[in-house]
């Protein structure tokens, strides 16, 4: 079976438009590199890259199941593994390069590895993410049984948390980028909760859009205040303050917020949905 296609060999609009999507970030980047964008250190800024796509498609991978079953569009989860995939292999890239930018000098590499936090942080995530990308097929999931292997690719959750912490001790300064990514898998994190206690209407996405903006600001301030020592109260009251730019907690509000239009499409396409409880 071709990415493409379904079992029975048929081309899938919506699946065949993703996997050409999903080479788009790597031709960006070989591109930037081929001009020269990427000066004067191509390998560094292209393994920045290569890492911070595979985080971003992580996520992507992760929105999947909420936005399927937010706007009702089943067919979504035809693209799920493919996106997942792809983060993978851009996160195989992203150690490559490394190895590459350290002149393939794999005892250094180890040791590096070893000795630097954030790159042993990374690493577990990396074999983490590996693992269930290997294990992704339907072959994997007859070997293993269904109840098994979900069990072990729940270990997602936990891997993204490993790599949002790696990417956050890496950065040097500026890390608004990654919280308010922090702050979008949070909300995920919560919508899945609330999902199963059987609370996902208007009022709770309205609540997550909320506690998540909040514990966004509350993510940037600590950031700040442990790294500069720039007091927190400075860095909340920021948010608040309309002289300012956009920060990443009112993006995180805003993009959760464009979710309730989704919910009420959701409920257009599927009448039984129309008289649950808010």
């Amino acid at each position: 079976m071709a990415p493409w296609t379904d079992y029975q060999g048929r081309i899938i609009p919506l699946k065949a438009a993703t996997f050409v999507a999903l080479f788009a970030p790597g031709l960006w980047i070989i591109w930037q590199w081929v001009q020269g964008d990427l000066a004067p250190k191509p390998v560094t800024e292209a393994l920045h890259q290569t890492g911070t796509w595979s985080v971003h498609l992580l996520l992507i991978s992760l929105a999947i199941t909420p936005l399927r079953t937010i706007a009702h569009w089943p067919r979504l989860v035809d693209v799920r593994r493919m996106v997942g995939v792809a983060a993978c292999l851009y996160l195989v890239i992203h150690f490559a390069l490394y190895i590459y930018d350290q002149k393939g000098d794999l005892l250094r590499v180890a040791s590096e590895i070893a000795l630097r936090f954030y790159l042993t942080i990374g690493f577990i995530a990396l074999l983490g993410i590996v693992a269930l990308g290997i294990t992704s097929t339907d072959g994997w999931v007859r070997r293993l049984g269904a109840v098994r292997w979900n069990k072990l690719h729940r270990m997602i959750y936990g891997l993204t948390v490993l790599a949002f912490i790696h990417a956050f001790l890496q950065s040097k300064i500026d890390v608004s980028d990654w919280v308010m990514l922090s702050g979008l898998f949070f909300a995920m994190m919560m919508w899945r909760f609330a999902k199963k206690r059987g609370q996902a209407g208007f009022v709770p996405l309205a609540i997550i859009a909320l506690v998540a903006s909040l514990a966004t600001a509350l993510v940037e301030a600590l950031w700040y205040w442990g790294k500069t020592g720039v007091m927190a109260s400075r860095v909340l009251s920021a948010n608040f303050d309309p002289d300012m730019a956009m920060r990443p907690a009112q993006w995180v509000l805003v993009f959760l917020l464009l979710v309730l239009p989704l919910q009420a499409f959701g409920r257009w396409r599927d009448p039984k949905r129309r008289k649950a409880a808010l």
